[in-house]
């Protein structure tokens, strides 16, 4: 047979495009927090190395679930690539200040699928992106309460509020 036979797809295109787009955004994030770990470890900031390491698995996890998702739907995931990922960074605070900006960026374009979901009718991916939609406030919750630290602590030598960095 010189063609394959592919499912009907149960995903809305315009939906498909957009968690494709997000695929590559929670890759990006993935690697964003590798160079965040990286920097971390460089020097000896153990607690908040293995909070980026865990983040950026987490962030990969995100990109398969979709990833997924997507070709189960009978869609066409799109294997993203990764550039432009910043390995410089200030200081500790900027670092987590940065990863903020960053999970409010996906929170963002989450949100985006979820209303073109909800808009064309696809409720199947409307009922996936909720997981996300909830996952992502706790996402943003932890990283606030973590800048948190860091105006408690202010002054304090960086190895203690490194410290205070959950690691689970």
């Amino acid at each position: 047979m010189l063609t394959a036979v592919r499912k009907q797809m149960s995903i809305h295109p315009e939906v498909m495009d957009l968690l494709n787009e997000q695929i590559a955004i929670e890759m990006k994030a993935s690697a964003s927090y590798l160079a965040m770990a990286s920097w971390c470890d460089q020097r000896s900031l153990t607690n908040s190395a293995q909070f980026f390491y865990r983040q950026a698995e987490e962030e990969r996890e995100h990109g398969m679930k979709i990833f997924k998702f997507v070709n189960e739907a009978g869609g066409a995931a799109i294997s993203p690539s990764v550039a432009d990922v910043n390995n410089d960074f200030e200081s500790l605070r900027s670092i987590f200040e940065s990863s903020l900006e960053q999970e409010i960026g996906v929170t963002q374009s989450i949100y985006k699928a979820f209303k073109k979901s909800r808009q064309v009718d696809d409720f199947a991916s409307e009922t996936f992106l909720q997981w996300f939609v909830t996952e992502q406030v706790e996402e943003e919750d932890v990283v606030r309460g973590i800048i948190d630290i860091f105006d408690l602590m202010e002054g304090m030598p960086l190895k203690m509020i490194d410290e205070k960095i959950p690691t689970e």
